[in-house]
């Protein structure tokens, strides 16, 4: 596992974050390192997340800065131009994560099935994100998944709340949890920033209760 993993490890969470403008980039930055995740996974579904990646790559040098939803080999080239230091996608493409493993740049797909997690092993990769998480069946079905797979560890995504993370970061094969709650899109439009750090900090909190049972 790189060095990138065993942070996300370290964390528990990887804040998923939609920003439909790039003025929100920077206070969104500082109250997530603040209230103690220093990271995020910036969604590129919006105009403004290219130069979102950017603003956070530069003002916080320091933080964990990715770009999520990613489709295309073009949208990994625009991304790490911009300063992201992982890209994460809701799918496996096989072009996309050739590409990615070629370039050396740090890749989580999104995953469902046996032979997905296959795919994914053929390409030299020891975590995926299982995504939508509880819609494909939660706790559960990675439990299922996990038996064959010994080595794998999973990052689920979709669905996941205060109320379920916990028994997620529980189990041992999952590296970390994928959550909007952090930093939801309402809260950033609002400009609620110091509420978010407030939700960190409490996030970072669940995620030491849970992993200490």
């Amino acid at each position: 596992m790189n060095e990138l993993l065993r942070k996300f490890q370290e964390l528990g969470i990887v804040p998923v974050v939609v920003l439909d403008n790039a003025k929100d980039a920077e206070p969104l930055a500082k109250a997530l390192c603040e209230g103690g995740l220093p990271c995020a996974e910036v969604t590129f579904r919006t105009d403004a997340a290219e130069e979102s990646i950017r603003i956070m790559a530069q003002k916080f040098p320091n933080m964990l800065v990715g770009a999520g939803t990613v489709l295309t080999i073009d949208q990994v080239d625009r991304a790490v131009a911009a300063g992201a230091k992982f890209i994460v996608s809701p799918g496996l493409n096989p072009k996309v994560v050739k590409y990615c493993v070629e370039k050396n740049i740090p890749i989580t797909p999104g995953v469902q099935t046996p032979s997905e997690i296959e795919q994914a092993l053929e390409f030299g990769l020891d975590v995926v994100k299982f995504f939508p998480a509880e819609s494909a069946g939660g706790l559960k079905m990675i439990k299922a998944l996990a038996g064959p797979y010994v080595n794998l560890k999973f990052i689920p995504t979709g669905g996941i709340s205060t109320k379920n993370a916990p028994e997620y970061l529980a189990y041992d094969k999952i590296l970390a949890v994928g959550g909007s709650w952090v930093a939801s899109k309402d809260l950033i439009n609002a400009g609620k920033f110091d509420e978010i750090a407030k939700i960190t900090k409490e996030s970072v909190a669940m995620v030491k209760a849970a992993r200490a049972k």
